[in-house]
């Protein structure tokens, strides 16, 4: 029976063994797909097409493009990628709204102020008829007291005849038209004559014709924020940040007299006139606002 016993246990072990299932592994040497970073969009923010520059992104949302490129971690500004989504609005900026409406808070209303000429009696109270002491005397109150005072011989005393109060209405002055802060005393960059205007389908600005040298003054107190050749079509090109709305651009310059970051004043001699990316001498002038551009001549003072 010992036998028996001792030579069946190794098979039913067997069988045990053979009934298990076996415990599923997990390859781990496969990456776990991640979801791509969702990009940001709308309001305060560009996305890079085909042929754009950090200097022309700039110019067209009205910013410095030393800002824009520290806004979004830019080294190189020459390296900018197409797709490549960029902010051009400073952090914590107020950005519009996706549907361009202005949310304004309601104004609390406090309590209601009774509005009645200075003549006209007070309204009496709900419960009726107010009644009052008796003027003379320390006579205590009564209803025979009340009708003694207010009837002279049977018939109710007439109430003594109160003239109304002379009143002059006096219109409040007008208000004062309010300047934006944001407003430039503007001047005319150079006193060479004008050769092109303004056309919302073609020159986005103001041409003059002049002499080689000619000098270019800034239109208006402000920092210049870029100094160079770097956008196409503009040549020799000072842009120059007068506040948060408005730039304003000298091209075709064949010297420059201005660093970036300088701050310049309304008049003073920026650049001299010249050909750079042009068929001849001439100043193309620019008045952007938030960084559209809009007819100088709405801005310039008369000649």
């Amino acid at each position: 029976m010992i036998r028996f016993v001792a030579a069946i246990f190794p098979v039913l072990l067997l069988a045990g063994c053979i009934s298990q299932q076996p415990v599923a592994s997990v390859d781990r040497s496969v990456p776990v797909p991640r979801s791509a970073p969702v990009q940001p969009s709308g309001p305060g923010y560009y996305t890079v097409k085909r042929g754009d520059t950090l200097y022309r992104i700039a110019l067209e949302n009205g910013q410095d493009h030393r800002d824009i490129a520290n806004w979004n971690n830019i080294a190189n500004p020459s390296a900018i990628k197409e797709g490549q989504v960029l902010r051009v609005v400073p952090p914590g900026a107020a950005e519009p709204a996706g549907d361009g409406a202005v949310v304004t808070k309601p104004i609390a209303v406090g309590a209601v102020v009774e509005a009645r000429s200075l003549d006209q009696p007070a309204a009496a109270p709900q419960t009726g008829a107010l009644k009052r002491e008796p003027r003379v005397g320390k006579e205590p109150y009564s209803d025979e007291a009340y009708a003694r005072l207010n009837k002279v011989g049977g018939e109710p005393a007439k109430p003594a005849e109160v003239k109304p109060e002379t009143r002059i209405e006096v219109a409040p002055p007008a208000p004062a038209a309010a300047a934006s802060p944001d407003d430039v005393p503007w001047m005319w960059p150079t006193s060479a004559k004008l050769s092109a205007t303004y056309s919302d389908a073609g020159n986005k600005g103001l041409d003059f014709a002049g002499k080689a040298g000619d000098p270019v003054q800034a239109a208006g107190d402000g920092k210049v924020v870029y100094a160079g050749s770097g956008l196409r079509g503009f040549g020799e090109l000072v842009i120059i940040k007068h506040n948060a709305t408005y730039l304003s651009a000298y091209a075709h310059n064949r010297k420059i007299l201005v660093k970036e970051g300088q701050q310049v004043s309304r008049g003073q001699k920026i650049a001299e006139m010249g050909n750079t990316d042009a068929d001849s001498v001439k100043l193309h002038f620019e008045i952007r606002k938030q960084g559209k551009p809009v007819d100088p001549a709405q801005y310039l003072p008369k000649r």
